[in-house]
């Protein structure tokens, strides 16, 4: 993949989703877990410490080997158990119905095909399973949405193939999770700012 994503983008990925805003909004998304979880795009474990106690268990995806090895630290602090079980969630190693939440921070901006992963995760969910998701994404301000569309291409070559732009509540509902909740906001910063810090979070649940 290149040694700028390879080496690079974890660091830069772990540092700059690390901020107590970013915190504050990882709290929402994981608040509501429980059972067995399936986190796809695990990185190097920011959310390792805001698993609830509900958690039995974590499978983690990620595909970077360098995130995996930053993450050693907060997996050995946690009290869950948190296994790897795969690096692409386009194509997961699960079976049907085999989990009671998945979850996904900062992951469906960058896999190639997130409709496709999407579709997965509604694959793994048991009936009446919840999706947790803090993901960024289309802003509803049209001056921010052009400049999204401008910046794509450059934002996915550095950013290890991160866009700007996808309308993360619209792909949830097209794979056949009917969605719960979603807040949509910028992150405090100022204006320049805003065609990255658009986001959501949210929840979806697969029908029973």
């Amino acid at each position: 993949m290149g040694y700028w994503t390879d080496h690079v983008v974890p660091r830069i990925a772990d540092r700059s989703l690390s901020t107590p805003e970013v915190g504050r909004w990882r709290s929402v998304a994981c608040a509501g877990l429980d059972g067995r979880v399936l986190e796809i795009g695990f990185g190097s474990g920011l959310n390792v410490p805001l698993y609830p106690a509900r958690v039995t268990q974590v499978d983690a995806v990620e595909p970077s080997e360098l995130a995996w090895e930053m993450s050693a630290r907060r997996r050995a602090g946690s009290r869950v158990p948190v296994e790897r079980t795969g690096a692409d969630a386009q194509r997961l190693a699960a079976a049907d119905r085999q989990y009671d939440a998945v979850l996904s921070t900062f992951t469906l901006c960058t896999i190639p095909d997130a409709e496709q992963a999407l579709r997965e995760v509604r694959r793994v969910l048991r009936p009446g399973g919840t999706f947790w998701f803090l993901e960024h994404g289309l802003a509803p301000d049209r001056g921010v949405e052009r400049w999204q569309h401008r910046l794509e291409p450059l934002q996915r070559r550095l950013a290890g193939g991160c866009h700007l732009s996808r309308d993360i509540p619209g792909l949830v509902a097209d794979a056949g999770l009917d969605v719960v909740d979603v807040t949509a906001s910028y992150l405090p910063g100022p204006a320049v700012s805003r065609p990255w810090t658009h986001g959501f979070v949210g929840s979806a649940r697969r029908p029973s």
